[in-house]
């Protein structure tokens, strides 16, 4: 249900219904999509630190520019005012690349406050640009600063609603650790999974996709059916070379253990142990060691 008119929230409800915004972010979702980028994608996703790059790199650009609004409030250094937006300036940069990174690989809704969230923060680049300029050339700039600190919380609060409202860069599997009880669950007879064929199961409320390699001693495998990404049915997606790759986003795992292999997924996939018992294929997660 959404929020009522009455509630703050209501806005930013506005805007993620808001298709006219459709119109800006899909051009820019396969603008960003076209980009050369090569293995700095991955860079920039942040699989490498098991969580989205584009929260670390806002830290300087924003603690930069607070840091200049603090002197200018206090009539303090204008010198060190100047090199503060000038560092917020330049490290701005990076963190709107791995921002537009990870916006090119989410669901409309999410899509619609990325754009304005995007616009925010430009918005901020250009007043604190304008203020450096006015303050290089013996003025004061303050109220452009101000105006673009203004600009730049805006849009740190679109971000956390993206993160923490309509979860995009969340861990989607992390729950189900806490989901799944204790103790081997059968699954089906081992008929039931065929060779290279990806067969969806219910393991109490989670959803496990198990998978029989194709040559070999034909093991199965096991891994939680939605991918930590966004949700999406890795049963309906495909196998290559011993990964399962997600049909809505490309996001890879490996089947033998869950390891994310490749985003925009940054979060591995929870595996389970699979086991011949009594003439069932039964699963359970891997025991605390």
């Amino acid at each position: 249900m959404r929020a009522s008119a009455a509630n703050p929230l209501s806005t930013i409800d506005a805007i993620e219904d808001a298709e006219v915004l459709d119109r800006v972010a899909s051009p820019l979702r396969a603008g960003v999509r076209a980009l050369p980028l090569g293995r700095a994608r991955e860079l920039l996703r942040g699989r490498w630190q098991g969580h989205p790059l584009h929260p670390t790199l806002v830290q300087a650009p924003i603690g930069s520019w607070s840091s200049a609004a603090l002197l200018d409030l206090t009539r303090g250094n204008e010198r060190a005012a100047r090199l503060l937006i000038a560092v917020g300036l330049v490290t701005a940069a990076p963190a709107a690349v791995a921002g537009a990174t990870d916006f090119a690989d989410q669901f409309p809704e999410q899509e619609r406050v990325g754009v304005v969230h995007a616009a925010a923060n430009t918005a901020a680049v250009v007043l604190y640009t304008a203020s450096l300029i006015v303050r290089l050339r013996g003025g004061r700039g303050r109220l452009l600063g101000f105006a673009g600190l203004a600009a730049a919380t805006a849009g740190g609060f679109l971000g956390g609603h993206l993160t923490f409202r309509q979860a995009a860069g969340v861990n989607h599997s992390e729950a189900v650790p806490h989901l799944v009880d204790a103790g081997w669950h059968a699954v089906g007879g081992p008929e039931e999974f065929p060779r290279g064929h990806m067969v969806r199961r219910m393991v109490g409320e989670v959803p496990v996709l198990i998978v029989r390699d194709a040559e070999g001693t034909g093991e199965l495998h096991a891994l939680a059916d939605r991918c930590s990404h966004l949700s999406g049915p890795l049963s309906e997606g495909e196998v290559v070379d011993g990964c399962v790759v997600c049909p809505w986003h490309g996001s890879t795992f490996r089947l033998a253990d869950g390891a994310c292999v490749a985003g925009p997924a940054t979060a591995p996939q929870p595996s389970f142990e699979v086991r011949l018992n009594d003439g069932l294929v039964e699963v359970r997660l891997p025991q605390a060691r």
